[in-house]
């Protein structure tokens, strides 16, 4: 089977039943044909990639719940005591089952969580190990090699959504899904407007699929287009928050973030005062904690977190040791869940003064929302509703590109000599009937949106070279007219 018998020009829409031809399709603007062929060459060579983007999302979305399965354990106290011990006994209890390393951070136990010690080794890279200690016993409940705090599980199924376990050659599949998802959700939209028509009993079909055209493609047509109608919203949140942590796009996201000085904003942790006082030794507080700038006393974790209390910083935080004598320590709040509370303060454990201080209410705007958007993406800023939002966009995603690809193949040709294993695609010439104005407008806004996106620059000039090809290819190998004979005398 040939490209272009999967590729060449609409057939006519066949008689009824009655024996009176099909009503003949409406006429195409040029605009409207060049969108349904983008959409048609989008929704048959990108929707693969969206499919795994899909499944992969769906199965991170379960990442709360399976970590309480897997680590619930090393994760939560059996029994929730009356007091907790001080931090200087449970980051000892974690020294004593971890001696190897350096403690990078601290996330004391709350309610019922575990208290966080992480180690930094060298041979782990990027990766910690997490000493998970009870607060309440300073008992160690088992060691995990984790990702930024991150569990094994959620790091792998992280790493399968990002990348496919592939590097940064596989990252380019997930920005090549967020790349195009809008624009087919969009026009999606457009193209269904425009069939639907304007008329209040049309436009009801928006939102309700119409299932009075019997079956075949045009009751396909409707699941499809009224679910993606449905998801629109939600597939525009998720490309554009997908994008902004992608390898080219999110680069170019970021550059412009610098551009507006809308960055989440520094904290400096420079000290004036010189180098923190020497490591106290005794009463219970003897436990080194080797930082990256050294041994620090684990008494002044205690001392870091009542400074950090006495400022406001309330519920889960992350005390982080200085980088290098002569700095402060940071203390973070990691509430992640709405309303979010991630406050941050630079702390003199020499002086117990906070020195400098960054609040997520003074942020910029779009380093707030870009923020927020992250935290909903992974599921976490809702909690299970959005979970199960999230959850519920995957499915639907599947079930919209399931549909497209069953139009395509209810659309095959089945005539005798002409039978085809897939639809035929939109008929071309869009391009060449837009307006002189359309163009002018159009080109520079593609070119720009291409340079802003470039897997989605490249892959419209890859699907533009491709409909050349299909279209000369097609030239070639269409029968020419037979030519006429002249009249006879006389006629």
């Amino acid at each position: 089977m040939s490209l272009t018998e999967l590729s060449g020009t609409p057939t006519p829409e066949p008689a009824t039943t009655t024996g009176k031809p099909a009503r003949s399709a409406r006429r195409t603007s040029p605009f409207g044909a060049l969108l349904l062929r983008l959409h048609f060459y989008a929704g048959i060579l990108v929707a693969p990639f969206l499919v795994v983007a899909a499944l992969t999302g769906l199965a991170y979305t379960t990442t709360p719940q399976l970590d309480s399965i897997l680590y619930g354990d090393q994760l939560t106290v059996a029994q929730v005591g009356d007091r907790q011990l001080p931090l200087a006994e449970q980051i000892g209890a974690a020294r004593n089952a971890h001696p190897d390393g350096s403690i990078t951070t601290v996330q004391p136990g709350d309610g019922d969580r575990t208290t966080k010690v992480m180690f930094s080794v060298p041979e782990l890279g990027e990766n910690q190990h997490t000493v998970y200690i009870n607060p309440y016993t300073g008992e160690s409940q088992g060691q995990l090699t984790t990702w930024f705090g991150s569990t094994p599980a959620t790091t792998w199924l992280d790493d399968l959504h990002r990348h496919l376990h592939l590097g940064t050659v596989g990252e380019h599949y997930s920005e090549l899904a967020a790349s195009w998802l809008w624009v087919m959700a969009l026009g999606g939209v457009i193209l269904w407007w425009r069939r639907r028509g304007a008329a209040r009993a049309a436009a009801r079909h928006l939102l309700v699929p119409d299932l009075s055209t019997g079956k075949g493609v045009r009751r396909t047509r409707g699941w499809h287009a009224t679910t993606g109608i449905w998801l629109t919203v939600g597939l525009l949140f998720l490309s554009v928050t997908g994008l902004t942590w992608s390898r080219y796009a999110g680069a170019n996201f970021a550059a412009g973030l610098d551009a507006l000085s809308a960055r989440t904003p520094e904290i400096s942790t420079g000290l004036t005062a010189g180098p923190p006082a020497p490591a106290e030794t005794g009463g219970g507080h003897e436990h080194g904690a080797a930082g990256a700038g050294g041994v620090v006393e684990s008494a002044a974790f205690d001392r870091v977190l009542t400074v950090a209390r006495g400022a406001g910083l309330s519920g889960p935080v992350e005390i982080t040791p200085a980088p290098e004598p002569g700095s402060a320590w940071t203390v973070t709040q990691v509430d992640n869940t709405w309303p979010v509370r991630k406050d941050r303060i630079a702390v003199d454990p020499a002086s117990d003064t906070v020195t400098a201080r960054s609040d997520f209410a003074d942020w910029p705007l779009l380093a707030k929302l870009s923020g927020l958007g992250i935290q909903a993406h992974m599921g976490i800023l809702f909690g299970l509703v959005n979970q199960i939002l999230l959850a519920a966009l995957a499915l639907g995603l599947l079930c919209v590109i399931f549909w497209g690809y069953r139009m395509w193949w209810q659309r095959r040709p089945t005539r005798v000599g002409r039978r085809a294993i897939a639809g035929t695609s939109p008929a071309r010439g869009g391009v060449r009937g837009l307006p002189l104005w359309a163009l002018l407008i159009g080109v520079p806004v593609t070119v720009a949106i291409g340079w802003a996106l470039p897997l989605f620059g490249l892959t419209v000039l890859a699907f533009l070279v491709i409909d050349v090809v299909l279209g000369a290819v097609s030239r070639r190998r269409r029968p020419a007219a037979a030519p006429t004979s002249p009249a006879p005398a006389g006629s």
